[in-house]
């Protein structure tokens, strides 16, 4: 999820003298404020309130400042003193919600948003905020209708769009997410992000080509991100474009060599194209990195059945059991690597269980190898 968190560095003004000195205090803590010296602020703002104990402009700069700093503890005392001196206080409230919302107190954020809005409910900020708040609940229909209200008091707010596609995709709209992310996108068209999650959406509905394209605008953005090649690679998969998948996942072990999803998919590219011994070394790459890659002992057991290596097949499957005792495919095979290596009874004793746990083409293979 973007996190909008648009920081309201507004400073309250001030016209009276009460004390020049603690108003210095303050004018010294803003101007280290701006030059993102929180702590020496903090130091500022702090002898601006020894001095003028009742200084809300005090308090909730330096309640920002250590927001800034992820003191959101800290945080939440200063924007309630400011609270206490005037409960009107929109962005005190604003701010109080967003740093409860940092220590996961969502309900709490919720109630400070919701006051703000009644003091302003013309600030599309605070909506989108209370949407978070709600998503981060799971309650997706309700941080639709915050996120809603945000681009209808700001049509070109690009975060709001940004999570309502997000809320979207949680409950299954991919297309809804899609129209969503065209728009941000419209807005910002320079955001890899956008693109790579309007990329996945399009994959989930089995538009590759349109996956491919937004991919690859994101990797043009993001030269650097191993995730957005894999992925392209992944939907060149699909498309059968086995050779470009391969480019795409030997981009990705350029850039993080320890990636194990990525030896996957270029093993699983490679065996469609019939090197299956090019597939095991990846596999074993896959394995290396992660020892408990239940997919890549199943994968590297196949290339090894390709290549009639049914014994070094047979200790794969049996690994992939070890890890997932209920996986079908491999009972199936280990069974029949088993038969075909004169060890039948125990072969169709695999083949029994796979049928056991709802593999269709269990019974077929006892037929034909075991009666």
């Amino acid at each position: 999820m973007k996190n909008s968190l648009i920081f309201c560095f507004i400073f309250f003004c001030f016209t009276n003298s009460y004390s020049q000195t603690a108003e210095e205090y303050l004018l010294k803590g803003n101007e280290k404020f701006d030059k993102d010296d929180f702590k020496a602020a903090i130091i500022d703002y702090s002898k601006s309130i020894e001095i003028k104990f009742n200084y809300s402009e005090a308090f909730f700069n330096r309640g920002l400042a250590k927001f800034l700093l992820e003191d959101y503890n800290g945080a939440i005392l200063d924007f309630t003193k400011v609270i206490q001196l005037n409960s009107t206080n929109e962005l005190a409230y604003k701010q109080r919600g967003k740093s409860k919302h940092k220590l996961n107190d969502y309900k709490g954020a919720i109630l400070d948003f919701n006051k703000a809005i009644e003091i302003n409910p013309s600030n599309e900020l605070t909506y989108n905020e209370r949407g978070y708040s709600k998503y981060e609940l799971n309650d997706y229909k309700e941080a639709i209708l915050d996120y809603t209200n945000a681009i209808d008091l700001n049509p070109v707010y690009e975060d709001a769009f940004f999570n309502r596609a997000q809320a979207k995709w949680e409950l299954k709209d991919h297309s809804g997410a899609i129209l969503d992310f065209n728009k941000a996108i419209e807005i910002e068209p320079n955001s890899p992000e956008n693109y790579n999650n309007r990329g996945v959406l399009k994959y989930l509905l089995l538009d590759y080509n349109g996956a491919i394209l937004d991919f690859t605008k994101a990797i043009e953005l993001n030269p650097n991100d191993e995730d957005m090649y894999l992925r392209r690679g992944t939907s060149k998969f699909q498309l059968g474009d086995y050779r470009g998948a391969i480019l795409d996942c030997n981009k990705v072990v350029e850039i993080n060599p320890n990636y194990e999803l990525a030896y996957q998919q270029r093993g699983r590219s490679k065996s469609q194209l019939g090197d299956y011994r090019g597939a095991i070394l990846d596999f074993t790459k896959a394995i290396g990195i992660n020892p408990s890659f239940e997919y890549a002992y199943e994968l590297r057991g196949g290339s090894k059945y390709d290549l009639k290596d049914y014994q070094g097949a047979i200790l794969d499957y049996t690994k992939v059991l070890q890890l997932n005792p209920n996986n079908e495919f491999a009972f199936l095979k280990r069974g029949l690597s088993k038969i075909f290596v004169s060890q039948k009874d125990s072969g169709c004793l695999d083949l029994s269980k796979a049928g056991e746990l709802g593999n269709k083409d269990a019974y077929e293979m006892i037929k034909k190898h075991c009666n």
